[in-house]
């Protein structure tokens, strides 16, 4: 393997790249975009959720009750009803999220220690967020249950309203949130996002790159030349390996002081592992080189087999250990999925290679098998 020879392929390459001014461009603004657009795009934080009330009893007891919504964070008053009717337009319209009603008697029924029914429709269209929405309303409700219980219970007894709370409530959760104290889905988002962004865009260079040269002909220089399979895949490789390095740094940057997420790990190791990782990414988008002829055909099979299976099978929305049957195997054979273990623990948990080092060595393994096969494939002769 000859080094000059690998340079000036390089090289060549280089300038291909930098002749085609809109591919350069794109090679650095569509990891930026990318992560700027899905970065705040994807927010899964339940918060400021639209609701409408319908007080039947009209007390100082219901209004208090109904006022622990509005002051919650999570909730966002759009106003009263007052009538049923009204309910499902508001739900059917999605100009509100959640509606809650408040019977008659309601006061009256609690001062005589008696127990009230209180009715909460909830939008279900969305699952997750239905169901997130459904919680926040059982703890406030939970809150303002214990809270009257204590009340009667010092009441009756003649104790003192602390004295009477520690009996409703003998024992007492304590849940700390490791990680991830303020339980913010940016934190978690932001990491993922540098490898969903990291497992499309370095293929995509690599294979729009290679087979640019097939459809121009200009491939047939290679077959008559000198430069071995090696030399070649190396050459056509660097320029994108090291573009990739660069928006390596950039989507760092964006995840940490754009987005806020805290980076508590090693940054040598991270950043080694990124580069292995983007050595996995490249080799996919040569593999899929050795099998197209044009460009269209190279993006609409990198995006098959780089960014879906990225998005389904490597932990990035939900843990991989909730997939069952094949997707739980299928997840196995895709790079992301060690990567995201990767970058999450390197953000959030403050490990490295002592912890992630199998992942960091499967990365690595994957990165050279998919060379072997791209070796295996390229040919110095044209295909007919």
């Amino acid at each position: 393997m000859n080094l000059r020879r690998i340079v000036a392929v390089a090289s060549k390459e280089w300038r291909e790249i930098t002749r085609d001014r809109m591919f350069l461009t794109l090679a650095f603004l569509i990891p930026f975009v990318w992560m700027l657009v899905f970065g705040y795009g994807m927010v899964l934080d339940v918060e400021n959720i639209p609701y409408a009330v319908l007080d039947y009893d009209r007390t100082a007891l219901s209004r208090d009750y109904l006022h622990r919504f509005q002051q919650s964070r999570y909730f966002d008053f759009r106003g009263s009803v007052q009538d049923e009717r009204e309910i499902e337009g508001l739900l059917a319209g999605g100009s509100v999220r959640a509606v809650i009603v408040v019977p008659e008697k309601f006061q009256e029924r609690l001062a005589e220690g008696r127990f009230v029914s209180v009715q909460t429709l909830v939008d279900g269209i969305l699952p997750l967020r239905g169901d997130i929405t459904k919680g926040y309303i059982i703890a406030i409700n939970a809150a303002f249950s214990r809270e009257m219980v204590a009340q009667y219970v010092a009441r009756v007894r003649r104790l003192p309203l602390e004295e009477a709370q520690a009996l409703m409530e003998p024992v007492r959760l304590d849940v700390r949130y490791l990680y991830n104290q303020a339980v913010k889905s940016a934190w978690t988002m932001a990491p993922s996002l540098v490898m969903m962004v990291l497992s499309f865009c370095p293929p995509l260079l690599t294979a729009l790159g290679i087979v640019r040269e097939k459809e121009r002909g200009s491939i047939y220089n290679i077959y008559s030349s000198t430069v071995t399979r090696h030399e070649f895949l190396l050459g056509k490789l660097l320029p994108y390996t090291l573009i990739s390095v660069v928006n390596i740094f950039v989507l760092w940057s964006m995840a940490v002081f754009l987005f806020g997420a805290p980076f508590k790990g090693d940054p040598l190791f991270f950043f080694a592992a990124s580069v292995v990782f983007v050595l996995c990414t490249t080799g996919i988008g040569l593999v899929v080189s050795m099998f197209v002829k044009t460009q269209q055909a190279a993006l609409i099979i990198t995006l098959l087999i780089s960014l879906i299976p990225t998005i389904n099978y490597s932990g990035m929305f939900s843990p991989v250990s909730s997939l069952t049957g094949g997707a739980e195997v299928a997840s196995y054979l895709f790079p992301g999925r060690y990567y995201t273990n990767i970058v999450r623990g390197s953000f959030l948990k403050g490990v490295g290679f002592d912890v992630l080092w199998k992942d960091a060595l499967i990365l690595a393994a994957y990165a050279a098998v998919l060379r072997m096969i791209a070796f295996h494939l390229l040919t110095k002769r044209p295909r007919t």
